[in-house]
């Protein structure tokens, strides 16, 4: 793990030991499925029919993971490299008789066999924090079974530029959609001086190609996943991107 991200997983730690006292209300919002939107139950509904086994890499607080076994999955393998957040996930899912399973461990690095699921459910704030997003493409497509997906919910690479303005949206000065990085701020999540990166939806749609994975779905959503302290931004109202679906298949041999 490369210096950066080994501080990031400090700042994790630290964070998901910090909101300890939120424990009754996430496994309140996993045991009411709230934190699959509706646009993700609908991209997802066939494929959860066939009661898929669901691979979660960055699984963070497990909400997730709950609502997609309520949703039709017949297993979901949690992996995150935060102990604390592993260990909040294991906790809410046996307290809710969930069939949710957790590892501790990297993406990439997944302690996994190849090939060994049907489903990968990856984002809400997850590939902010991938250094190298081919290798993390890569490693999404090694973990499906030909035929298997790959779905990703997560915040518009274009939502970090926006500022929190109520009255009309504006561009950060500090940010660039071109970037490479940024230093998430105090006021934010999981602060602690963590170090987000900055993908393109080019770039991303492109490395999941080059991964060999086929692209069945790209939307676009002006609401982003979540508010922090459910801020009431302008640039949260309609006219800009803030989250994005991507649905693709690992292609079948032959």
């Amino acid at each position: 793990m490369d210096p950066t991200s080994r501080a990031n997983r400090t700042a994790w730690e630290l964070a998901h030991q910090d909101r300890v006292w939120a424990n009754d209300q996430m496994t309140a919002e996993a045991a009411a499925g709230v934190t699959l939107v509706p646009s993700e139950r609908a991209l997802l509904r066939d494929i959860l029919a066939t009661r898929p086994l669901v691979v979660h890499p960055q699984s963070g607080n497990g909400q997730d993971d709950i609502a997609l076994v309520d949703a039709g999955a017949r297993m979901v393998i949690g992996v995150d490299y935060s102990e604390h957040a592993i260990h909040g996930a294991r906790g809410r899912a046996d307290h809710l008789g969930a069939a949710c399973h957790y590892l501790l461990g990297t993406v990439p690095g997944v302690p996994l066999r190849d090939g060994c699921v049907d489903l990968v459910y990856t984002g809400k704030g997850a590939l902010i924090w991938m250094p190298d997003i081919d290798a993390w493409a890569a490693e999404m497509a090694r973990l499906l079974r030909p035929g298997g997906h790959l779905f990703v919910h997560d915040g518009h690479p274009a939502t970090d530029l926006w500022t929190w303005d109520p009255d009309e949206p504006r561009i950060r000065p500090d940010r660039s959609y071109f970037g490479r990085s940024f230093v998430c701020a105090d006021d934010s999540f999981p602060a602690h001086g963590a170090v987000m990166w900055q993908w393109t939806l080019g770039r991303i749609v492109t490395a999941v190609v080059t991964a060999g994975l086929e692209i069945r779905r790209l939307d676009e959503y002006a609401e982003p996943f979540w508010r922090m302290g459910d801020v009431d931004a302008a640039a949260f109202r309609g006219r800009l991107p803030n989250a994005f679906a991507l649905l693709a298949r690992r292609p079948t041999a032959g």
